[in-house]
């Protein structure tokens, strides 16, 4: 398997992401903002396939339309140039100091409006670029207080909005589909949908629920403590991987933004093996972009953003490589065997069994020999683990 990066491995980058001037709470940029032309040029050497872009990292927020113009056409002619795609785009609700209480959500009614219609006009811009999917990161759809935001309420307004976003692809004809990226907190102290559980359950109130998924960053949920891997495969279950967000995350803290495989090293195993395997009985893989959502540390000058990027991908690249030795591997096919996971696959209750002939089955309770389970039958899953962690270190 090469480790060399294609337009077929679907690797895109966020031009936020190289972007990333090295600003943070604490200290201004360490880098040189990064011309668009210059950024897509890079990523196509390095073997990149897409772009993606908020409106805002194309053209400053309040930029005259003959500003705006004039950088869309220097992406399209350097697309053009390339033959790099824009898989998704997406628009800052989060940056500008109107959007200090939100976009969708805002107490404010007319900021509401304001955020609606600059969404509108970058659906356009997507449906133009080529772009299937729409991504909504609401990092400020949330509050600090719990008196400040009256939840429900803002649930409703979130809903409205992402209904009219609905009418709106569906009217106008555009191959467009939402997802919804979720996040516990940062910036806002407590963000609305801040997993991908809540996200996937608001989506099933909304008019036009098959138009709506979710665009899980791995760390927007180990920053709540949760397991990413089994998200997405949530996600996957249920129809809604629409578009994934790779980096690296170091435990729970403040959102990290690391290089893909820079943190949970065997949570990043278990994910790319979901992406590209589908996990052990072969379930339903995801063909969509690859997608790293990451910042080049602040301590890198440009050559160092670039060796970052190349590191995103080749990191996918090997983990893919262990993961296909690890699914090829006897002897995993036989510890998976003695976990019984196979199993989990088989119905619980027979063909054509009801809870009548359950019921009726003495084999299922009064015969059944609950005892033997304590010091016997044992699933064997650290042996499991140990397995996974020798192909990772490439000792397998």
């Amino acid at each position: 398997m090469s480790l060399t990066p294609t337009r077929e491995d679907k690797f895109s980058f966020g031009l936020w992401t190289i972007g990333y001037n090295g600003t943070d709470p604490f200290g201004g940029p360490t880098r040189a903002p990064l011309d668009v032309v210059h950024a897509v040029e890079k990523l196509s050497e390095l073997g990149a396939y897409g772009l993606t872009f908020h409106d805002d990292d194309l053209f400053a927020f309040g930029s005259t339309d003959a500003e705006r113009q004039t950088q869309i056409d220097r992406l399209k002619t350097v697309l053009g140039d390339t033959g790099l795609v824009v898989p998704m785009v997406t628009t800052n609700l989060f940056s500008a100091p109107v959007f200090k209480d939100g976009g969708f959500t805002s107490n404010d009614r007319a900021v509401r409006r304001f955020a609606l219609r600059k969404v509108l006009r970058n659906i356009d811009l997507a449906a133009e670029l080529g772009a299937t999917t729409f991504v909504m990161w609401g990092g400020r759809e949330g509050a600090e207080y719990d008196a400040a935001k009256d939840i429900r309420s803002a649930l409703e307004r979130y809903r409205e909005a992402v209904n009219l976003l609905g009418d709106y692809v569906t009217d106008k004809g555009y191959d467009i589909r939402f997802a919804i990226e979720p996040k516990p907190n940062e910036p806002r102290g407590d963000i609305l949908l801040p997993t991908v559980g809540h996200a996937l359950a608001f989506i099933e109130t909304l008019e036009r629920p098959e138009l709506v998924g979710v665009n899980p960053e791995v760390g927007h949920e180990q920053m709540a403590g949760l397991n990413f891997a089994a998200g997405i495969a949530q996600a996957l279950y249920q129809g809604k991987l629409f578009h994934i967000d790779l980096n690296g995350q170091r435990g729970i803290k403040y959102d990290q933004d690391l290089v893909f495989g820079h943190g949970d090293l065997h949570n990043a195993f278990a994910l790319v093996d979901l992406l590209e395997n589908g996990g052990p009985g072969g379930a339903t893989t995801y063909d969509g972009p690859r997608h790293f959502d990451y910042k080049p540390s602040r301590t890198e000058d440009e050559s160092g953003v670039w060796e970052s990027a190349a590191a995103n991908m080749r990191t996918y690249l090997l983990l893919k490589e262990r993961a296909a030795a690890f699914r090829a591997d006897p002897e995993v096919q036989e510890a998976l065997a003695a976990s019984r996971v196979p199993e989990l696959s088989v119905p619980t209750l027979g063909e054509g069994e009801s809870y009548a002939d359950l019921l009726a089955d003495r084999s299922a309770f009064e015969d059944f020999d609950a005892d033997a389970y304590f010091d016997g039958k044992g699933f064997g899953f650290v042996r499991l683990q140990q397995l996974a962690l020798e192909h990772l270190a490439g000792a397998r």
